[in-house]
């Protein structure tokens, strides 16, 4: 018998494990797959700015769509403003939204946390450094310089209104694109101007049903604040080391700035410090003196607070804000207490302020012309009518509805809406269907009084139905006798 041979066996390998790159000592845990690997700074920056990683039709962050109910806000705010802003004299001017990186640098101080950190920057494809304009003041100011105001009878009283851009991180009453309505006074070095303006505010706020508290200081001229200066960094010197970081710069740099810092650590030594007050020079202490005096002869309620400073580094002597004063009795003791220190501190709730601002038209190549405005901030005093419960006027709501069935009642009933617009009547439609059912359905929604209906046989005989929504009966009547029906009804 032949011999049988062995089979060689078949060498057996284990399985490979699905192994990740080796981890190195400080990296992120193993997970099941390997290593997870930590985003790259690149991913990171695009998250923190609102973009996922793979690109979607999205808002970026900090920035907000305003539509709906909010409009109505919105509408009702800006009339205000801008009926107020008018009787005072006011006239309406509209920059550009982007401007010279140079204007703001020079305007509101390099030193600045508008210049240094909020600000968006870039080179158009000039070459040109430009940035979105992160406030309205030195716009105006170029404006005056550039289009020759400084020719008109003086002071030159103007109003404006639009977005703003900073980029900071949002949070409740602060985000990266923001509107303010606002208003200045160039020509005038007059401290009565400086109480007119607080005035408007008051007027404002009392308008709008917003309870405001008005916050004011003086911050003095240059030669004021040198000696401050000194007797400032004198006092933070020995407290150095409990600043933050921020605020161990701005000493060096521009020590006033420290007044602005919202942390606990810093704020616990600026409520002690020196009182800017105390170093003005004769003619600044008389302007603020006088400006209290007016305040005073005209009945408006204030706070002198002697730590306010304001964030930009173009004030001069007179400087406010106004700041919601909400009622707080019914809050438990903790929230009563974080309430108050907010509303002390100003921390992201000031509705608004401004100041004069005597060296920027000459700083920016103007004549030495003193000027002094304030700004709101729309976003915050809207928060504030509706968190203070504010009963606002709605727009007029439809008292008509159009209704049409049929092509060629279709073609008809464009003409006559038409005419009834012109006719300065409030009618609505609902042009898209063609169905009656539908029709009447929105028109019972907004609860309307009266509903036109244009059917074949009402085209032909050039008639048109009056339905009264309330009781359902209906009056078929000449299309030439609608107008003087419609005003009959509706008285």
């Amino acid at each position: 018998m032949p011999k049988k041979t062995k089979k060689k066996k078949k060498a057996v390998f284990p399985k490979k494990k699905k192994v990740g790159r080796p981890r190195k000592i400080g990296t992120k845990k193993r997970t099941a797959w390997g290593v997870k690997r930590k985003k790259t700074s690149q991913q990171q920056k695009k998250q923190e700015d609102g973009f996922k990683i793979k690109e979607e039709a999205q808002i970026l962050r900090g920035m907000n769509d305003i539509y709906g109910e909010d409009i109505m806000y919105w509408q009702y705010t800006l009339k205000k403003m801008v009926d107020l802003s008018e009787r005072y004299g006011f006239n309406q001017i509209i920059v550009p939204v982007l401007e010279r990186l140079f204007l703001f640098e020079k305007s509101a101080g390099i030193t600045s946390d508008v210049v240094e950190k909020q600000m968006y920057t870039f080179r158009d494809r000039s070459g040109n450094k430009v940035v979105l304009r992160p406030e309205f003041t030195p716009s105006v100011v170029r404006a005056y310089i550039e289009t020759g105001m400084f020719n008109l009878p003086q002071p030159v009283k103007l109003y404006y209104f639009g977005p703003l851009f900073r980029y900071e991180r949002p949070q409740a009453g602060r985000s990266r694109q923001f509107h303010q309505f606002g208003i200045e006074v160039i020509g005038s070095e007059k401290p009565l101007i400086d109480a007119q303006l607080i005035l408007f505010s008051q007027t404002l706020f009392n308008s709008l049903d917003i309870k405001a508290s008005i916050q004011i200081n003086s911050l003095g001229c240059e030669e004021c604040r040198k000696s401050y200066r000194s007797r400032l960094v004198q006092y933070f010197k020995f407290k150095k080391r409990w600043l933050c970081e921020d605020c161990k710069k701005r000493l060096s740099k521009n020590p006033l700035r420290i007044f602005d810092c919202q942390k606990e650590t810093c704020q616990k030594f600026t409520r002690q410090a020196p009182q800017l007050v105390d170093y003005l020079c004769e003619d600044c202490q008389r302007h603020f003196v006088k400006t209290l005096e007016y305040l005073d002869e005209i009945n408006v309620v204030y706070e002198f607070n002697p730590y306010l400073v304001r964030g930009l580094d173009y004030y001069t002597r007179t400087v406010f804000e106004f700041w919601p004063d909400r009622e707080i009795q019914k809050k438990s003791k903790k929230q009563r207490q974080r309430s108050l220190i907010l509303e002390r501190l100003g921390a992201q709730v000031a509705l608004g302020g401004g100041g004069r601002y005597d060296n920027v038209v000459e700083s920016l190549g103007g004549l030495s012309t003193p000027a002094t405005g304030l700004s709101y901030g729309m976003e915050r005093i809207i928060d504030e009518i509706k968190k203070q419960e504010v009963k606002i006027t709605r727009p007029r709501s439809p008292q008509i509805f159009f209704t049409h069935v049929g092509e060629k009642a279709s073609r008809r009933a464009l003409k006559i809406f038409n005419e009834l617009q012109k006719e300065k009547f409030k009618i609505a439609e609902n042009f898209a269907k063609d169905s009656l059912r539908q029709q009447l359905e929105k028109a019972n929604k907004l609860h309307v009084k009266l509903a036109l209906i244009l059917g074949q046989e009402e085209t032909r005989n050039s008639t048109i139905i009056i339905r009264d929504m309330n009781t359902g009966n209906q009056e078929v009547i000449d299309q030439k006798k609608l107008v003087n029906e419609l005003r009959k009804r509706l008285r």
